[in-house]
Formats: C-alpha cells, sequence, structure tokens
C-alpha cells in the first residue's frame, strides 16, 4: 500500500471516536436545508483549527463553505452535504418514536455525508503533513441538497471553478457506486391570489385562491398520461385558506417537475406554466410563479467509480454485532416484505433476491446501474456536468428501508451508522490520495467525461440574479 495512503487511513482508525461524535451531533442538531447554520459552523470550526483555511457563507447561504488545504495541483473536491428532512425526527430506536415532536430527521444520512467529507479531508491532510502527498483539496460544504438548491447556486457563483475532479459518499443499504442517472428537476413556487368573502353567506362575491390550486393539481394529474414514462411530477399545498368560512383570497402550491433529460423538464415545466394560466382563467384568480431552483439529469464516472470501489475492498467492509443485528432485524419488521421485494428488484444490484432476508449488507458490488434512469435528483448533478465527480455509497441503514424514512433516521443514529461514516472516510480518502497522485487515473477519468460532455454545453438552470430561497423551509427548522 501507498504510504501516504497508509496515514490517511491509520489516521482515521485513530480519530474514529472523534468522527463519530460529529456523526451524532449532526445526526441531533438536525437542521433542514438553508438553515443548517450550527451544523456548518461545527465542520467549518475544526477545519479552520487544523489549518484549513476557510471562506463562509459562500454563494449566498449562511451554512455554504469552501474549507482549502494544500497548494498546487491537480485540485480535488470533496462535497458534505448537511440538510436533514422536515417531519421524520426519531429516536435511534427500533420502532416509530420522535425524537422531537414534528422535528426533522437526518433520513437521507447527509450527517454522515457531512461527517465523511471532514474526515476524508483531515485523513488525506495528515498524509500531506507526512510528505508523502501533494496537490490540493477543497472540502464543500453543500446545504440544501434536498431541495435541490446548494450545489447549484455554488456552481453558478464559481465556488467549484478550477476542480479536477470531485468525490462524495451517500449513505444507503449498500456499499458500492451506482451509475445510474438521476432525473433533471424544476422547483417552483405557485401564489394564486382570489377574493376573500362569506363562504356561506355571498359566496357570489368571492374568488377560490383553493379552487385555482385544486384545478391546477387537476390538470397535471391529467398531463400524466402523456410525459415520457421516467418523468415524475408531485407538489404539496403549502396554504389553502384557513377556515371553511372565508373563501381563501391566497392559496400556495410548491411543484418538482422531473424528466429523465434537462430539455425534457423544461418542455414539461412550460405545460405546467400553461394549466397554472388556465386554471386561472377557469376561477378568475392571479398568480405569481416563483422558480427556486433547478437541476440537471446525473452525469456519473466509472474511472472515479471504480477507484472509489477498488478502495472499499482495500479497507474491508463493516462487519456487525449480534447486537446490532438484533437492532436491524426488530427494525426490519417495521418493511412489509412485498414492499422490501419491490425495493430490491429496482435496485439493480446483482444478487437482488438474494437479499430478501439480509437486513445489514456486508456485501461490496462492483458500480451497478449503467444505463439506467433514477425517478429523484440530485443537485450533485450541476458538479457532474462541469467535472469528473463520483458519489459512492456505504452501509448505515437496512435493506428494504425506504428512502427518507423514519426507519433511516433511527439506525443512522446508532452504530450501524457510525460504522458506515468511518468506513467512508477511509474510502473518501483513499481515493481522494489516489487522485492526487496517479496522473494517468486521474487523465482517465477526465477523458470520460469529455466523451460524455460530447455535444452538450452545460448552463446554470439559475438566470444570473437569482438568489438563493433561503426562508423557503424556516419554519419547518426546529
Amino acid at each position: 500500500m501507498f504510504e501516504g495512503k497508509r496515514v490517511a487511513l491509520d489516521w482515521v482508525d485513530e480519530q474514529e471516536k472523534m468522527l463519530v461524535d460529529v456523526h451524532q451531533r449532526i445526526w441531533e442538531l438536525a437542521e433542514v436545508g438553508l438553515q443548517e447554520v450550527q451544523t456548518a459552523k461545527l465542520l467549518t470550526d475544526m477545519l479552520e483549527k487544523e489549518g484549513f483555511t476557510v471562506e463562509r457563507g459562500v454563494a449566498g447561504m449562511p451554512s455554504a463553505f469552501v474549507a482549502t488545504i494544500g497548494s498546487g495541483g491537480p485540485i480535488i473536491g470533496i462535497m458534505g452535504e448537511l440538510d436533514a428532512l422536515p417531519g421524520i425526527s426519531n429516536k435511534p430506536v427500533p420502532y416509530k418514536e420522535p425524537l422531537v415532536e414534528g422535528g426533522a430527521g437526518h433520513g437521507c444520512g447527509h450527517n454522515g455525508y457531512a461527517t465523511t467529507a471532514l474526515g476524508g479531508g483531515l485523513a488525506v491532510k495528515a498524509a500531506m503533513d507526512e510528505g508523502n502527498v501533494e496537490g490540493t483539496v477543497k472540502v464543500f460544504g453543500c446545504p440544501a441538497e434536498e431541495t435541490l438548491v446548494g450545489k447549484v447556486f455554488m456552481v453558478r457563483d464559481g465556488v467549484f471553478s478550477g476542480v479536477d475532479a470531485c468525490v462524495g459518499h451517500h449513505p444507503s443499504s449498500f456499499n458500492g457506486a451506482t451509475l445510474r442517472s438521476g432525473n433533471a428537476m424544476n422547483s417552483v413556487k405557485f401564489e394564486f391570489y382570489g377574493v376573500a368573502s362569506h363562504a356561506a353567506g355571498s359566496p357570489e362575491m368571492g374568488v377560490s385562491a383553493m379552487d385555482a390550486v385544486e384545478l391546477m393539481n387537476i390538470g397535471v394529474n391529467y398531463m400524466r398520461e402523456h410525459v415520457v414514462q421516467e418523468t415524475r411530477i408531485h407538489y404539496v399545498v403549502e396554504d389553502g385558506g384557513h377556515e371553511p368560512n372565508v373563501v381563501p383570497p391566497y392559496a400556495r402550491s410548491w411543484y418538482y417537475v422531473r424528466a429523465p433529460e434537462r430539455e425534457l423538464v423544461d418542455l414539461y415545466y412550460q405545460k405546467v406554466l400553461d394549466i397554472a394560466d388556465g386554471a386561472d382563467k377557469m376561477v378568475g384568480t392571479t398568480h405569481k410563479v416563483s422558480f427556486l431552483s433547478g437541476v440537471h439529469n446525473g452525469m456519473e464516472n466509472r474511472v472515479l467509480a471504480e477507484t472509489a470501489v477498488a478502495n472499499m475492498r482495500l479497507v474491508g467492509a463493516p462487519a456487525y454485532t449480534e447486537e446490532e443485528e438484533a437492532f436491524a432485524a426488530e427494525l426490519a419488521k417495521s418493511i412489509p416484505p412485498e414492499k422490501k421485494k419491490i425495493g430490491l428488484m429496482k435496485s439493480h444490484l446483482p444478487d437482488a433476491m438474494e437479499l430478501m432476508d439480509v437486513n445489514l449488507n456486508t456485501r461490496i458490488y462492483d458500480p451497478v446501474g449503467e444505463g439506467t434512469k433514477g425517478g429523484g435528483s440530485s443537485d450533485v448533478a450541476e458538479v457532474a456536468w462541469n467535472m469528473p465527480t463520483v458519489q459512492f455509497r456505504t452501509v448505515y441503514t437496512i435493506v428494504g428501508a425506504a428512502g427518507h424514512s423514519w426507519q433511516n433516521v433511527a439506525s443512522n443514529g446508532t452504530s450501524i451508522g457510525h460504522k458506515g461514516t468511518v468506513f467512508a472516510s477511509k474510502v473518501m480518502a483513499g481515493t481522494v490520495i489516489d487522485l492526487l497522485t496517479d496522473e494517468k487515473l486521474l487523465q482517465a477519468a477526465k477523458e470520460e467525461w469529455t466523451r460524455q460532455m460530447k455535444d452538450r454545453v452545460y448552463v446554470s438552470p439559475l438566470t444570473p440574479d437569482a438568489k438563493p430561497p433561503l426562508d423557503q423551509l424556516k419554519k419547518q427548522s426546529h
């Protein structure tokens, strides 16, 4: 093993308790998108103390940051995501019991994502300090991935400029890397304005903004029959009025419009805008459109994925104790077998059906899912459209658990999640060191990216004057 990598891996072993403490502290903070101020402070203070040069509040977001160590090339980026999800708080127990009633929880594991960025970055610095590794490492604190905001604004404002390749880690139910491309997406809010009146005494005087929201939703739902099958369009009604006896003069909905290519999103988004106009004509309302953010479809890199997997095999996947297996077995009782089976059928894992009786998956997989499309979206795509990028995965939850679920929050807050983060910190450090020290490897990743970008030109989904929607989830923070 290259000596610099050995130094980095030893550093993670020596600092395991610290990394677990950070993982758990961020899990407890559970701050939603663009409100992750305490999480960002915890990370930046530690990075700065260890000699990183830290720039806080980048791209107009208080919780976004860049921490830099080293000098010269190559420049390798490490992504850390920070945000939790509203409404899925849970204690680290194998049954549903909120830690904070109505509070947020790390059901997507971004506390592990953030800690891995810290651990990987500090481990590489340890190798640099020994004189084994040269170049520059940038640790990016990326807020609001769940609402597809942070990296979109950071890329538009040049925060990632000059980086040769970027690596991230996402908690999962398997160890490996996926080559499946996610959907492009637009995030948009619609505010309808009507006229209040007494709903019983003078209904003829009112214009219901909520009627417009409902009619728009109906129109979009009929549109679903006539889009490509990978398309996903979903919405929530954020404000539909207050009491039945007042015709609602104001109502607001929030839409995600997703499709497998950016051009399709633009096409379907225009149809959704037209449907909103139609709702106005039917009801007599007016409306305002607030475009929040948008992302491209994913751009996966096999060279980087294989490098991450090679480092997983070098390190070795975590083993689990009888107590951890018992916790996982109890947690698994909350997931109907038929739902677990459906999830495995969609997973593209080569041994998917063999996992029906498995709760904690210890296998390390070759990159999976090449040529397939996933329904979700990630602002990692904005980085990947600008440089070779990989987001590898490690186990922190049980096989069959749905994304963004209380089950994920629960296991993430136990030693199962801790082991995934420590393992990922080693894999992150090893992968970054490979890219810093192996010129041919980095060149191969760049050549693959260049082939993928043939006939493609990156254009930010944002207008130059767009500002981060800092208050979009403020009421849901705790």
